[in-house]
């Protein structure tokens, strides 16, 4: 069952994706529950991420399991062993996407339309380039010509990629990790973005926008897609994206221009957004508009448009 249903992935989107020059793809995600893995296609290279389940096996079993089961994916979908990363994949806790798990940084460069990024497929739970916010990405570039651009939590930076080439004026990226900064500056400047007009901050995005408000800067666009939990060592508190979502975005909407938006998104599927503790005028969420083709009947993510702060306005609707 697991090795057809990748044949049959691969077929369809292997057209569909080269019909729009992505070399990069999902095929395969938890479809058969006795199989809990996600799989990813990069070029001809294959990453795959086991989720924890219950399993009556023995750990030797299961291992036994996982080397069959991945002889099946490297036939199936037609690459050798040695193009196949696996990892496995824990509840989300201290912010584990930042941890270094292999040394062997097998990085190459996958495009997406016109756009190039780096990805290592080897050293980190991901690979740099989440796959789900590929129309996330393409709506922030539609909206961004003459526009100033804030992208918080901007891990490696590709949606100020996005938001350079459909002809932002700027674009600040901020993350708290070296490690992804540097990332970060290596995309822009593979797609031929450049310092001043394209910056990478190292810094805690809560201390960022305090300082930022204080100074009286203003963005005519916001990407906050911040991590569901984080208890990072360079940061005093915690992040709980279900607690913290309402503050966080009320920060943001602080240092809008008057028809700026802030455009949130969240992994935590089980959110309940806050809307009556958002000080907006406006909130839509646009989730259906953002599901790319290879994660279609699926909800990878969640996205709203948030626009304008109430403090400013008395007179528009939520």
């Amino acid at each position: 069952m697991f090795s057809n249903r990748l044949k049959k992935r691969k077929k369809h989107l292997w057209k569909w994706a080269r019909r729009n020059d992505i070399s990069c793809f999902r095929v395969y995600s938890r479809d058969i529950p006795e199989v809990p893995w996600v799989v990813d296609m990069y070029d001809n290279n294959v990453h795959i991420a086991e989720y924890e389940r219950p399993t009556p096996h023995s750990e030797e079993e299961h291992s036994e399991w996982q080397k069959v089961m991945l002889d099946a994916a490297a036939n199936a979908l037609t690459v050798p062993r040695d193009r196949l990363f696996f990892k496995y994949r824990e509840k989300p806790d201290s912010g584990s996407q930042y941890e270094k798990i292999d040394t062997r940084t097998h990085m190459i460069t996958v495009r997406e339309g016109d756009l190039s990024f780096l990805v290592n497929l080897s050293d980190y739970i991901d690979t740099g380039l989440f796959l789900d916010h590929r129309m996330t990405r393409s709506f922030i570039r539609d909206i961004s010509q003459g526009r100033n651009i804030l992208n918080l939590y901007s891990y490696t930076a590709s949606f100020s990629v996005y938001a350079a080439s459909g002809g932002a004026l700027s674009t600040v990226s901020v993350d708290l990790s070296n490690t992804y900064s540097t990332w970060a500056r290596q995309n822009l400047r593979l797609n031929g973005f450049l310092e001043p007009a394209h910056t990478t901050v190292i810094d805690d995005v809560g201390r960022f926008l305090e300082q930022a408000a204080k100074h009286g800067r203003r963005f005519d666009i916001i990407v906050l897609d911040p991590p569901t939990f984080s208890n990072s060592k360079k940061t005093e508190g915690v992040l709980d994206i279900q607690k913290d979502h309402a503050a966080l975005i009320n920060s943001c909407l602080d240092l809008l221009t008057a028809d700026g938006i802030v455009m949130f998104s969240t992994n935590f599927k089980k959110i309940k957004f806050e809307s009556e503790r958002v000080h907006a005028r406006t909130i839509e969420e646009i989730t259906e508009r953002t599901i790319p083709e290879d994660f279609l009947g699926r909800k990878p993510h969640r996205a709203w448009i948030i626009q304008g702060s109430s403090k400013r306005s008395h007179h528009g609707k939520r």
